[in-house]
């Protein structure tokens, strides 16, 4: 490959860039989309909205991003003609679930892909959303065409795909290790117990008295018992995964750090099947993966090695007292958790390479 003048190839220098839009750069999310696309060599970013900074420039909210290309861009007003008028293709979406929708709908109608980090698309069934997020969906009509981002398992969908909707960063970590020992039925998916833990961040920038410091630092809890919201797209993409309806215990946590997730994970082996079995499903499943890192029979998943990344390290480990393999895995809620996994799922979109814009450690 050739090496043009600034380090990029010459193919990215020559080609002509992705004009992108992202629809909510204010808040946590967004921030991490700004910091990923404004050096993504394959995209142009051309507008950032927020209702509450229009009229200011990025660098005026975030001044860490002053010597970016487009650090002069203005944040401008969530409309969507204003949007498709800078002559975006493609739009992500970080806004709040019932806010999403509306505008995903009018840019999908004035020619934009869109890539959805809400929970507005990730369900299929409009009646398990309103059971979870307790209001009507918004757009049920577009719930068939959307296709779950998860680009680990659905690369050819989302290439394809008009309306990807980016999975939620605890369904990540429980799912991608999941996934392989159900599709290969070593586990009983009956007896499945996942603990999470995530960094403060992943409440989103707002103002609310439990995210206070005082309240979070040196302090651990448990929250969003026993039906966290997630639950519901975790516990369809395992009932796919494994062909039959599955149902499974989610127990969320909130830490005193800003980023990253642990997510520990146990199940019982199913009768006849050894324990290295695991290990060949994660090898069979993840060997090629860019972004999935295997620590292997022994492995524990620490925070510290994927924050500010797009990895997502697993590690496993058997326990014959009990019968149970016991998964465990890390990732940054903010990376492989929110803006990395939807920018990965725009690099599969336009045929990118899989880590353009992610190739940090």
């Amino acid at each position: 490959m050739q090496i043009g003048k600034h380090g990029k190839s010459w193919h990215l220098e020559c080609m002509q860039r992705i004009k992108t839009a992202i629809v909510g750069a204010s808040g946590y999310t967004g921030m991490e989309l700004l910091r990923l696309l404004l050096v993504h060599p394959a995209v142009e970013l051309v507008a950032a909205t927020s209702r509450q900074e229009a009229g200011k420039p990025l660098t005026a909210v975030f001044p860490r991003f002053r010597k970016a290309e487009a650090a002069g861009l203005k944040f401008i007003e969530p409309d969507a003609d204003a949007i498709a008028a800078t002559g975006a293709q493609v739009a992500f979406l970080a806004l709040p679930h019932g806010v999403a929708a509306e505008i995903a709908r009018a840019l999908l109608e004035r020619g934009l892909r869109v890539i959805d980090l809400s929970a507005d698309f990730r369900l299929h069934d409009a009646a398990v959303y309103q059971e979870f997020y307790d209001h009507p969906h918004p757009a049920p009509d577009l719930l068939d065409e959307a296709v779950y981002g998860l680009p680990e398992v659905r690369a050819a969908e989302i290439q394809r795909a008009r309306l990807v909707a980016s999975p939620g960063c605890y369904p990540t970590s429980i799912l991608l290790p999941l996934l392989p020992l159900l599709r290969s039925n070593l586990i009983d998916p009956t007896t499945i117990v996942a603990n999470s833990m995530s960094g403060v961040s992943g409440a989103g920038r707002k103002a609310d008295l439990s995210l206070l410091f005082c309240e979070c630092n040196e302090s651990a809890r448990a929250y969003g018992v026993p039906k966290h919201r997630h639950l519901s797209e975790i516990e369809q993409e395992l009932s796919i995964g494994a062909g039959e309806k599955v149902t499974i215990s989610f127990i969320p946590h909130l830490i005193p750090v800003n980023s990253g997730m642990v997510t520990t994970t146990t199940a019982t082996l199913r009768d006849g099947v050894v324990a290295d079995a695991v290990g060949t499903a994660l090898d069979h499943a993840y060997a090629g993966s860019d972004f999935v890192r295997l620590l292997g029979r022994g492995g524990c998943a620490d925070t510290k090695n994927v924050t500010r990344t797009n990895f997502i390290d697993i590690g496993w480990e058997y326990d014959p007292r009990t019968g149970r393999v016991i998964l465990m895995s890390a990732e940054d809620n903010l990376g492989k958790g929110a803006g990395g996994q939807a920018v990965q799922c725009f690099n599969q979109m336009f045929g990118l390479n899989p880590t353009d814009g992610l190739q940090n450690f």
